[in-house]
């Protein structure tokens, strides 16, 4: 059996082949448009049983074949997976502009709407419907033939665009090595980033020591090397990917104009001024000014702290390091060590007590406390020797989720890190659908010992079983891990994002909804969707928290209170600068969606300028290339939606606070938080959602406080 077409169980990642993709695919798709037929040819009035669910179904199993797919694309990157799924994607983007522009079913919907049924259906399921109105409407469903013709080209064009992007970055990240074979240029880099560096080498026969440009080589380099010029060598090599310095099949540059462009016309189509109008359409968010104006208020109260931030780096770069001008290559470099100086601590003396096998149990226990679960280490077919599975149980031992954790960086795997969900929990006639979620980061792998595992995964077995809990402690006692190399250590930073992605998890895996569509993350206004994520970050500077799940990788000492009170007062060091290159990123996005024409006489960058102009302090080098690699807004979901993450962090730093009034381990307030967010999905409005668990509409003060911004 083809295993894309399996859906009794988890997928069968060992099995699966390039060559199962299109078959699959085709017989979903005939399946699924054969049952639209026969659907729409049914004249009896539509009800939810005999043509809500079958639709849903129907899609599911689609989504279930072709989401295994990208996960691999994106994880387990090969050219002969990359030729497949960007042959099959615009089949399937087709495939649901269709479905978005089918008047017929339209029709469907609106009659079911008007049935005696609707009043007696669920909220949720009231909710599904009138959210498939708005879709069909913003889907073009109301357009006459010529213009969904070209609607459907936008489509799958800006899907085929999207990818290439992708693509783009993900091979001008990994063509570019630098190695340095004198150790004498290294000097400031802390050892376990050498040792990481020395085996890199050593994996590509090579002798010295090899640097990337993925987060855990590049990062030690731009904020520990003493060596300017290396920094400046690494600085302007990321900051030029994909762009017009490097080779030309691999430039964004006309790929984001024609993306632009073609939302733009996407926009018009369906009647909206601009594409920013079109997003918010579906987000918490009224308008692009209301946006733009949120993150100009928001700009102007952190720009004074922004101000002192740079001003106090640059007179420390000029008076303790000898640097009379503070470029770009040298602020993470220069920050580094005037925190040492300020709090008297580094970030590679914190990363020590930050093992992984203390990381991931000091986690699992915040949770199990709050929402009274239990996380245990599971067996499923995995796409890698890295990756682990996992089992979330309630207090009666019933299974709840399962989650995937993939946390290593290597060639074959785009950067950043992400969570996305495999199945969704529904109810079905043989009972609950357990949910299942991927979590994605790229940290630094383990060192020393074995060899890291292969870039092709599991050779000759599908499952891989790791302990947890109790044994996972007495593991913490022996240093070293089963295949002889030390725990990965993670930066504080890399324990917030670990922590982020595990809120997502959370609200996919958590959810009480048992109707497919608003299930989970599912329906859930995309400006609102970072609170259960951002919400998780504030325990990470928690002492409660903190003291339970550190332990230093050589001592088996854990995390002295000396040294978190150190990091605790330096949490909001250059908070300032921080706040407003979220705010340049978010506010670029907003206006190059709505108040920019693609292709006109102002170009990309020159609008990225002028942002910088208004809102910025630190201004980067104009060999910069920025949005070459914004990902978020050209090849991901946030087009016209990168604000939704300060959008949210009001939300999710509001929540906070009532845990800081009552507890932040109080399980009766994670029970209400469990009940309210992460239950409902989005089956209700997210402000709802926010109400009902704060009692109350959310205020900025919680945010301002938490970044140090009063």
């Amino acid at each position: 059996m083809n295993p894309l077409l399996d859906f009794s169980g988890l997928p069968r990642f060992a099995e699966i082949k390039p060559e199962h993709v299109a078959p699959a695919i085709e017989q979903l798709l005939a399946e699924n448009r054969a049952l639209v037929a026969r659907l729409l040819s049914d004249s009896a009035p539509p009800t939810w049983q005999d043509f809500i669910v079958p639709m849903e179904d129907a899609n599911e199993r689609l989504s279930r074949a072709w989401g295994p797919v990208g996960h691999l694309n994106a994880v387990m990157n090969s050219p002969e997976l990359r030729e497949v799924y960007n042959a099959t994607l615009p089949i399937i983007t087709q495939y649901y502009a269709e479905l978005g522009q089918n008047l017929a079913l339209f029709d469907k919907f609106k009659a079911l709407r008007n049935s005696p049924e609707f009043a007696g259906l669920s909220a949720a399921r009231k909710k599904i419907i009138e959210n498939e109105l708005r879709d069909f409407r913003l889907g073009g469903a109301e357009l006459p033939e010529d213009k969904k013709a070209r609607y459907l080209e936008i489509q799958e064009c800006l899907a085929e665009l999207s990818s290439r992007f992708s693509d783009n970055l993900l091979d001008a990240t990994n063509d570019y090595t630098l190695v340095i074979e004198d150790k004498n240029e290294l000097s400031g880099l802390p050892e376990d980033v050498l040792q990481a560096a020395q085996e890199a080498a050593v994996a590509t026969g090579k002798t010295g020591w090899l640097f990337t440009l993925k987060a855990p080589s590049y990062m030690p380099v731009m904020q520990y090397a003493d060596n300017r010029a290396l920094r400046e060598k690494m600085y302007r090599a990321s900051g030029t990917r994909a762009s017009e310095f490097g080779k030309a099949e691999w430039d964004n540059t006309p790929l984001m104009d024609e993306i632009v462009k073609l939302r733009g016309e996407e926009a018009s189509l369906l009647g909206f001024a601009n594409f920013g109008e079109l997003s918010l359409a579906t987000k918490m968010a009224d308008s692009p000014q209301q946006v733009a104006e949120f993150m100009r208020e928001l700009a102007q109260r952190a720009r004074p702290f922004a101000e002192k931030d740079l001003a106090e780096l640059r007179e420390f770069a000029r008076a303790e390091l000898g640097l009379q001008e503070l470029q770009s290559w040298d602020v993470g470099y220069a920050s580094e060590k005037l925190r040492e100086k300020l709090y008297a601590f580094s970030e590679q003396e914190v990363k020590q007590y930050f093992p992984e096998d203390a990381v991931l149990p000091g986690m699992f226990r915040l949770v199990e406390t709050l929402y009274g679960l239990q996380i245990k280490a599971s067996v499923a077919p995995l796409w890698h020797d890295d990756v682990r599975f996992f089992d979330i149980r309630d207090a009666q031992g019933q299974l709840v989720g399962q989650f995937y954790l993939d946390m290593y960086a290597r060639n074959s795997k785009r950067g950043g890190a992400w969570m996305d969900d495999v199945i969704t929990r529904r109810r079905l006639a043989s009972g609950i659908q357990t949910p299942v979620a991927y979590l994605n980061c790229n940290f630094s792998a383990p060192v020393g010992g074995a060899p890291a595992s292969s870039e092709q995964g599991p050779a000759q077995r599908d499952v891989n079983v790791r302990e947890s809990g109790a044994a996972v402690a007495s593991m913490n006692r022996e240093k070293l891990r089963p295949d002889g190399r030390r725990p990965a250590v993670f930066t504080h930073d890399e324990v917030i994002t670990l922590f982020h992605e595990f809120g997502h998890g959370l609200h996919h895996l958590l959810t009480e909804v048992e109707d497919l569509a608003v299930s989970g993350i599912n329906g859930v206004e995309w400006d609102a969707v970072e609170l259960p994520s951002q919400f998780m970050e504030n325990f990470c500077w928690e002492w409660d928290v903190l003291r339970g799940m550190t332990r230093h990788v050589d001592s088996g000492e854990p995390l002295p209170r000396a040294l978190f009170d150190k990091m605790l007062a330096a949490k909001n060091f250059q908070s300032g600068l921080q706040t407003l290159r979220q705010i340049e990123f978010s506010l670029f996005d907003m206006l190059m969606h709505s108040n920019f024409e693609a292709g006109g006489a102002k170009s990309i960058l020159q609008l990225l300028d002028e942002v910088r102009a208004e809102v910025a302090v630190l201004i980067p080098p104009v060999f910069h290339r920025f949005p070459h690699s914004f990902s978020h807004i050209f090849a991901g979901g946030y087009a016209a939606g990168y604000y939704s993450y300060k959008w949210a962090e009001v939300l999710s730093a509001d929540a906070y606070s009532l845990f800081e009034e009552n507890g932040v381990l109080n399980p009766d307030v994670g029970a209400r938080f469990r009940a309210e967010i992460l239950a409902m999905g989005g089956s209700r409005g997210a402000m709802d959602s926010f109400s009902a668990f704060r009692g109350r509409e959310p205020n900025i003060d919680a945010l301002l406080r938490h970044n140090g911004l009063i």
